[in-house]
């Protein structure tokens, strides 16, 4: 009996194991994670989690019994220590595993401050799994100072949240502006201004020297010679992909674990998906850290792995809760030239064009403005500028 194994039990791990079994696999499958909770959510753990409106439960993506019904073994607690692809076998805490299709949904890694800066001193905190939100929970007292490194979506969602719980938020951006590496400076201009009202305290090209404290962080020295108190830090400064395992087997490794477009790794026994993979995509080499994209491309990857043998064909899609606002984001705006701005009644959205070609769409609170820029660019068409920047012209007949 053919036996699967997957290692990493986030949201592709999770969405492979399931999918083999919707499509009919009979085999043996072993899903392995380094933490001790059943697959879950990531995203609430930031926002409606740390807010206090979501329990533990609701944020598992299927209850235990589903992997029980299933017959899929669930090892959670476990660390896969190294892969040997010539004898099929995956190592684990002194005992090997092994698999006849392996595939690799290991995630990514916060980055974090040198310890050299201060990065290792007490009450400095990142945010990706479920131990890095419960340990910084009681850090989020009303009135509480909290230094946010990063202006990305990750620091933003959390400026948000310590905003709303009456925190005293001072949030450094080194680069220029916010979401600089990310967004327009119009997407920018709309969350700066957005947080501002909410009381943070937004520093844009201002690095961060070092975190000062003994033992535990109390403050910070910043490029601009300022040095604000914190009682507090969270670090939003990017993720990198979990590649250490697949580097250590010899596989190619290229921003990520390097795939075929139908998922497959350098190895034809192995195979990955989800943040850690790097996937073909309109003649480049892509990482996509999204949801959407890992469950779609894990499930694309099991299909694969039972014999389907079909690209995935990834359609970027991306979203953000920040206070009141809702971002969606269709597409991938790499090498814009332009954007049009459309402004309606309590909505915002920016379309970005290369040339004439619609590429991608940030919308705030506009899930129409999102609906019709997706389905416009997952067709390859375009949407005339003129219209979409008259906020009184109906945007569907652009569909047809």
């Amino acid at each position: 009996m053919a036996h699967f194994v997957v290692v990493g039990a986030g949201q592709a791990g999770a969405s492979l194991v399931a999918k083999l079994r919707s499509e009919g696999f009979t085999g043996e499958i072993t899903l392995i994670g380094a933490e001790d909770v059943p697959p879950y959510q990531r995203p609430p753990l930031s926002k409606k989690y740390l807010l206090g409106e979501m329990e533990l439960e609701r944020l598992y993506l299927r209850p235990r019994a589903f992997y029980d019904d299933q017959n899929i073994a669930l090892r959670l607690g476990r660390t896969v220590t190294a892969i040997d692809p010539a004898a099929k076998t995956v190592a684990l805490d002194g005992e090997t595993i092994g698999y006849d299709q392996l595939a690799l949904t290991t995630g990514s890694h916060p980055r974090r401050l040198p310890d050299a800066i201060g990065g290792a001193l007490d009450g400095v905190h990142v945010v990706r799994n479920l131990a890095d939100v419960d340990a910084m929970a009681p850090e989020f007292r009303p009135g509480a100072r909290v230094l946010i490194v990063g202006g990305g979506y990750i620091g933003l969602e959390a400026a948000a949240v310590a905003a709303m719980k009456g925190l005293k938020v001072t949030l450094v951006e080194m680069a220029e502006r916010i979401l600089q590496r990310v967004a327009a400076p119009e997407t920018s201009d709309f969350f700066r201004n957005l947080h501002r009202s909410h009381g943070v305290d937004i520093r844009e090209g201002v690095g961060l020297d070092r975190l000062t404290g003994e033992g535990r962080v109390s403050g910070a020295r910043l490029s601009d010679r300022t040095e604000p108190e914190a009682d507090f830090v969270i670090v939003g400064v990017g993720i990198k992909p979990a590649t250490e395992l697949a580097e250590a087997a010899g596989l190619a490794v290229e921003n990520g674990i390097r795939t075929d477009a139908r998922g497959r790794t350098s190895d034809p026994s192995i195979w990955a998906a989800g943040d850690c993979a790097s996937l073909p995509w309109h003649g480049n080499r892509i990482r996509l850290e999204s949801v959407p994209n890992a469950i779609d491309q894990a499930e694309a990857v099991a299909c694969n792995m039972l014999g389907a043998d079909r690209d995935y064909v990834a359609t970027p899609w991306f979203w953000s809760d920040q206070y009141d606002v809702k971002l969606q984001i269709a597409g991938l705006n790499t090498g814009y030239d332009s954007v049009v701005t459309r402004r309606g009644e309590g909505a915002v959205s920016f379309w970005y064009y290369r040339g004439d070609r619609l590429l991608a769409v940030d919308a705030a609170n506009d899930p129409r403005a999102y609906m019709v820029g997706k389905r416009l660019i997952e067709a390859d068409r375009s949407a005339d500028k003129a219209v979409v920047a008259d906020a009184s012209a109906d945007l569907k007949p652009l569909l047809k």
